[in-house]
């Protein structure tokens, strides 16, 4: 066979990213089986009644952060919910779309950061998320604040990330540097359309957008030499 004929078409997706992916996964494996009386009997919608469970259990709830501040307590076994409300989905497609753009955007990102800093990115996303969703349930109490459940807050992040380096690159090349933003303001001209469209009036999408923010942000700091970066601006000033 001729040199170079027998690579393969696509990227290998880095080991990082189907990690993150894997759980998703899993999840929606287990909720499939159930769906068909594989799994947790032969009870009709048990599938359904498996996937509430699960999102009730892992979901974000920003009210309850907002209580537990002003009684000036922690419930440590509910802590985890803010790093697994990524990993479950509302739906098929839920999980289908932050799969996807997640084995994307992750591709793309893994080839420029170190495993740890994608781990950092997808994380620090959804927590920094979450955290600044929580501000504005506490800042705007006359607004319904639905719990956060899904990964879009981290693929958001992704996106920060991803728009980061095509930031970095066209500074680079002395170009346009707002070109770099295209991605995130299809995406927010897309969702502003769905939600005039549908009328939800969800509010997850500041969730999304801190999420970007975040990943964005995060990524001075975590792309190779950042650190290094920012304490030598640090001592110079």
């Amino acid at each position: 066979m001729r040199p170079g004929y027998d690579e393969s078409p696509l990227n290998p997706v880095p080991a990082v990213v189907w990690a993150l992916v894997l759980p998703m996964i899993a999840c929606e494996a287990v909720f499939g089986l159930a769906q068909i009386g594989f799994v947790g009997g032969n009870a009709p919608g048990a599938g359904l009644a498996m996937r509430q469970v699960a999102a009730e259990r892992t979901a974000f709830i920003p009210e309850m952060v907002l209580q537990l501040w002003q009684m000036r307590t922690i419930i440590f076994d509910q802590s985890w919910r803010i790093l697994t409300y990524s990993f479950v989905h509302l739906s098929l497609m839920h999980a289908v779309f932050v799969i996807v753009f997640c084995l994307a955007l992750g591709n793309l990102i893994a080839n420029q950061f170190r495993t740890w800093a994608v781990l950092a990115l997808f994380f620090g996303s959804s927590v920094g998320a979450a955290l600044i969703y929580t501000l504005f349930a506490g800042l705007f109490p006359q607004f319904r604040f639905q719990p956060l459940i899904g990964g879009y807050p981290a693929v958001y992040g992704f996106v920060g990330a991803f728009t980061f380096l095509l930031w970095t690159r066209l500074g680079q090349e002395n170009a346009n540097r707002l070109r770099a933003f295209t991605l995130i303001g299809m995406l927010l001209a897309f969702q502003l359309v769905f939600g005039v469209i549908f009328q939800d009036g969800n509010t997850t999408w500041i969730a999304e957008i801190a999420g970007f923010c975040t990943g964005f942000l995060m990524s001075f700091v975590l792309v190779p030499g950042g650190i290094a970066r920012v304490m030598q601006q640090i001592r110079q000033r």
